[in-house]
């Protein structure tokens, strides 16, 4: 059996809690590749690698020279490197680390260098071989390639029983660092686990799985134990983050179950992630609850609306032409909405967006609606249970919140409803209270 696993930015912060890591893969002969992510925090107020490198990306070019932001890393990384008592230069590779950095003078390359510091560290403790994610995980005009990163890969691990891989980054065509979006290492984990043909793929992070909803909002929320690839997507699309929201795809066409689990609590159960064809459903017709703040929506209204051929269409051309995309677009016979993050229409965009849309489609109305926030139910037991709509709405009735919008996906998989900002938490405590209450 081969386990992948990746361990996130807690899991490598200092080196207290790396050797924490090695006790935890070498615990599991079948945990043969691991895939690490930089240093984050190691308490209230510290600071993450990577937010650190962004800051040195500012200084060389600004400066022309690493400054004070990177000394602070050099400063974490020479600690960890005392901490284990490790046989590497750590100097010599910052010193050589910092020259590069000076030299390329690229975000993303001095973005990358927190994984593959902590990479080359990581695979020094456990002895055992480094891959750079840069020789390894291939970008095409900015996207993952994925047929190629998987041949490369494959060819990487082959004759390799165990290794280290950076996360986060690769490299495009001409040999540019190229880094995925913030917690893209746990989507080189799962091209890593494709790839190693693995048998589960753990994400070892700092909390014990998916709960049914934000912590934050009500207090001590049901673990959720299992849930499908499906659902995993659309709660980590709606700010469900313990898992990136891309992570999913080279995993599930490959059919390798996700475990989420705690390094600080490594006995814990975890979340386990399944193929839709192999989730069995809980008594509970909602697996979780998510949600977003800060939405637009733009509704658009016109008579015979339907049997004008084109009309979708010339109004998503004006939102293409200003590099807007929408998260929703709920529609009647005459009547059409976009639900848009509202951080993608400042500067005078959305006014802009207005007039466009008034030239092109001269609608009878044109509304916008800010502040929304989305709230995302979620679960595959909803579809197979009579009145479940009416309960979320009862729910939200009687906490006194008017819904803005719904929209339900075809699969009935969930139902989205926006609400304004202010009764966000109020929504999400209604419904929780709704679908998981004792009794």
């Amino acid at each position: 059996m081969i386990k992948v696993c990746k361990f996130g930015g807690t899991s490598m912060a200092d080196g207290m809690t790396m050797l924490r890591v090695k006790e935890i893969v070498e615990r599991d002969p079948a945990r043969r590749y691991v895939v690490v992510s930089a240093p984050g925090k190691r308490y209230s107020g510290d600071y993450k690698v990577t937010d650190l490198l962004y800051e040195t990306d500012r200084d060389v070019k600004e400066g022309g020279h690493v400054g004070e932001a990177y000394a602070k890393i050099a400063d974490r990384f020479r600690s960890i490197g005392k901490e284990l008592g490790l046989s590497l230069d750590v100097s010599a590779l910052l010193e050589e680390t910092a020259r590069a950095i000076e030299k390329r003078r690229s975000r993303d390359f001095t973005a990358s260098r927190g994984e593959y510091l902590t990479g080359r560290i990581m695979a020094e403790l456990l002895g055992v071989p480094f891959l750079d994610g840069a020789e390894v995980i291939r970008f095409r005009q900015g996207r993952l390639a994925e047929e190629e990163t998987d041949r490369l890969l494959r060819a990487a691990l082959k004759g390799k029983p165990r290794a280290v891989v950076a996360g986060f980054y690769g490299a495009d065509e001409e040999g540019n660092v190229v880094t995925f979006s913030r917690g893209g290492s746990d989507v080189s984990g799962a091209v890593v686990a494709r790839a190693a043909g693995a048998e589960l793929y753990e994400n070892w992070t700092d909390v014990s799985g998916f709960l049914a909803c934000d912590p934050h909002i009500v207090a001590g929320p049901k673990q959720i134990k299992s849930l499908s690839y499906k659902e995993l997507r659309e709660l980590s699309y709606m700010g469900a983050n313990v898992l990136h929201s891309e992570a999913i795809f080279p995993v599930r066409e490959a059919g390798i179950p996700v475990r989420i689990l705690n390094t600080f609590r490594p006995e814990d159960e975890g979340t386990l992630i399944v193929p839709s064809a192999r989730y069995e459903y809980g008594d509970l017709p909602v697996t979780g609850i998510a949600g977003k703040k800060d939405f637009t929506v733009v509704f658009l209204e016109k008579s015979l609306m339907n049997a004008e051929i084109g009309f979708a269409h010339k109004v998503l051309t004006v939102l293409r032409r200003h590099g807007v995309s929408f998260e929703h677009m709920p529609s009647g016979i005459d009547t059409m909405s976009f639900v848009i993050d509202s951080a993608e229409l400042g500067g005078g965009v959305l006014e802009e967006i207005e007039r466009e849309i008034e030239e092109a489609v001269s609608p009878d109305s044109l509304r916008v609606f800010g502040g929304i926030a989305l709230i995302a139910v979620v679960g595959h037991g909803m579809s197979s249970k009579v009145g479940i709509a009416a309960r979320l709405f009862s729910a939200i009735a009687r906490a006194g919140v008017n819904v803005r919008m719904i929209d339900q996906g075809s699969s009935e998989l969930n139902i989205i409803v926006g609400v304004e900002n202010e009764q966000y938490e109020r929504t999400v405590r209604a419904i929780y209270e709704e679908f998981f209450r004792e009794g």
